[in-house]
Order: structure tokens, then C-alpha cells, then sequence
């Protein structure tokens, strides 16, 4: 089964400091790879981890050993990305969009996520996303 990655788990994954490692090692590290994501993801999550640097090359190692693949498909989303920000308006940002446009993309996929409100949003309008999150148990 494919894991899409948000920006909380991973940044949670690399960053030993963050409230959720402990959760994101267990749960993440048992996992097949390779996580799937998107560039507003890897945006970011550079931004959060911008004091933290040494966290931020192991992003860019895994993105080079094919750990973490990021799917880059803008522009042809860029219509079904802005129906949806319009749809969640003001609630969803770009990333999260992203990110749900990417579970309408591989429907097999669960989204890791620290991110509650992944639980509203809807794929395809009104299918639940499958979520591994810490609050979706």
C-alpha cells in the first residue's frame, strides 16, 4: 500500500525534537516505502525545519535514495487544486489541497498525517480520505 506523506509526519520523522517523532518512527518506520509527497510538502517542510538544517538534508536524501518520491504534477492539477481550495475556502491551504488531490490520484494510498483537519475533507467531494494520523484511531 502506497503512503502519502503531509508536512507534519515527516517533519515529526526527521526531527527528533518534534512531539510526534516518537509516533512518526513507530508508525512510519514499519512501513514499505517509497512515501509519496508533493513539492508544497517539501516547501514546508523546509520551512520548519529551516533552524534545524541537518534535518532538512536527510529530506533531500530521501528524495535522492527513492525513499520519498515527490510527485510533481502542476500544472494539469492546477484545475482540480483550485476547485478544491475553493470548495474548503479559507480552511484548506495549498499543501493540503495538494495533498488531497494526490489521494483522488492513488486511491489504494492512506495519507499520513498530524493534521485533523484531513478528517473533513473529502476526495472526489464526498469519499473519506484513509488516514494514519495519531488521532485516527
Amino acid at each position: 500500500m502506497i503512503t502519502l506523506l503531509d508536512t507534519g509526519p515527516l517533519v515529526a520523522l526527521l526531527d527528533v525534537r518534534d512531539q510526534h517523532h516518537d509516533w512518526a518512527t513507530t508508525e512510519l518506520g514499519c512501513l514499505p516505502g517509497p512515501f509519496v509527497t508533493r513539492e508544497a510538502v517539501i516547501a514546508e517542510t523546509s520551512q520548519l525545519l529551516i533552524a534545524h538544517s541537518t534535518a532538512f538534508w536527510r529530506v533531500l536524501a530521501m528524495m535522492r535514495d527513492g525513499s520519498l518520491e515527490v510527485a510533481q504534477h502542476l500544472p494539469k492539477e492546477s484545475l482540480p487544486l483550485e476547485n478544491l481550495l475553493r470548495r474548503y475556502a479559507p480552511r484548506m491551504d495549498f499543501a493540503d489541497a495538494c495533498m488531497v488531490r494526490l489521494s483522488e490520484l492513488h486511491p489504494q494510498a492512506r495519507l499520513a498525517t498530524l493534521d485533523s483537519d484531513f478528517s473533513f475533507y473529502r476526495r472526489h467531494g464526498r469519499e473519506r480520505i484513509p488516514l494514519l494520523a495519531p488521532f485516527a484511531k
